[in-house]
């Protein structure tokens, strides 16, 4: 079997994102209907599956190293459960940056770090997903009212084509998303095309320690889930030295993988199904905090 065309891999992204979202009280979607559960995790797309044995975006949170103290300033429903790490937790911010989320979703990081970076920085998040855009923008007011800042945009854009101008950022974030992207390396030349000199870069994503069994590397439900699309770490440590970064420095981070994939769901227990006699996916799958900088002129 043959891997999906990069378009259609796109539009499945943009689809089980799309349902990821939770119903507006207009809409017509039932809210008791669950998303398509085809994302990085057995109930929603990164990392919102079960937390050893919890449905809890916000336990998911905790254990991935955000300060609960942060979290409560957030506006409702920002935080749908979809991260495998926690890169504002890594990028050190600062007052008066210029801050850039790839893939902003519903604007859980983007707006956990405009308080980082105060009323004279700038927070801007770029998703593909209109209706993931349209649930940022509309919690923007409460964003306001709960810090006083009205620091934080979001632009509808891919992140192979960033809607950003040139050496205009100072921090890239990006939690679980380059990893469905169809052209990782077109993503990495247009980080270093953003960055201002001496700009970092705060990822967190999955990556695989080894190839994938060709069963799973081929499978359009793996894919959009993750892990089909997760690259070697070679691959990322290559793509970010061509695209003129300096090198990459990797953190593991295994809890990760064990709270979006949990023991005994469905989506790992197929997987595993998949793999040799004798390996499981921690032996493949390994989430990551990814940090690397621009040169300075």
């Amino acid at each position: 079997m043959n891997p999906p065309d990069p378009e259609s891999l796109r539009e499945a992204v943009r689809s089980n994102y799309a349902a990821a979202v939770p119903p507006h009280p207009a809409s017509t979607r039932d809210p008791d209907e669950a998303p398509a559960a085809s994302c990085c995790a057995p109930t929603g797309c990164c990392g919102g599956g079960e937390l050893a044995g919890q449905a809890d975006p916000e336990a998911l949170a905790r254990s991935l190293g955000y300060d609960p103290a942060d979290l409560i300033l957030l506006p409702p429903e920002a935080n749908l459960g979809l991260s495998c790490g926690n890169p504002g937790g890594i990028a050190a911010l600062r007052p008066g940056e210029t801050v850039l989320d790839l893939g902003s979703g519903a604007g859980f990081d983007a707006f956990l770090a405009g308080p980082k970076i105060g009323a004279a920085g700038h927070v801007i998040g770029v998703d593909m997903t209109p209706e993931m855009l349209a649930a940022a923008r509309a919690k923007l007011p409460a964003y306001r009212e709960r810090t006083g800042l009205a620091n934080v945009e979001f632009r509808l854009g891919e992140i192979e084509h960033l809607p950003i101008a040139d050496h205009s950022v100072d921090v890239v974030l990006s939690n679980c998303v380059l990893n469905l992207s169809p052209d990782k390396a077109q993503v990495w030349r247009e980080i270093a095309r953003v960055l201002r000199p001496g700009g970092r870069v705060a990822i967190s994503d999955l990556a695989l320690l080894q190839p994938l069994p060709e069963a799973i590397a081929s499978d359009v439900e793996a894919l959009v889930g993750c892990i089909g699309g997760a690259p070697l770490l070679t691959e990322v440590r290559t793509w970010v030295e061509q695209a003129g970064l300096a090198p990459l420095q990797v953190e593991a981070q295994p809890q990760a993988v064990e709270a979006m994939y949990p023991h005994g769901s469905p989506l790992r227990d197929r997987l595993e199904e998949a793999l040799p006699p004798g390996h499981s996916l921690a032996d493949y799958l390994v989430s990551a905090a990814f940090s690397t900088h621009a040169p300075q002129e």
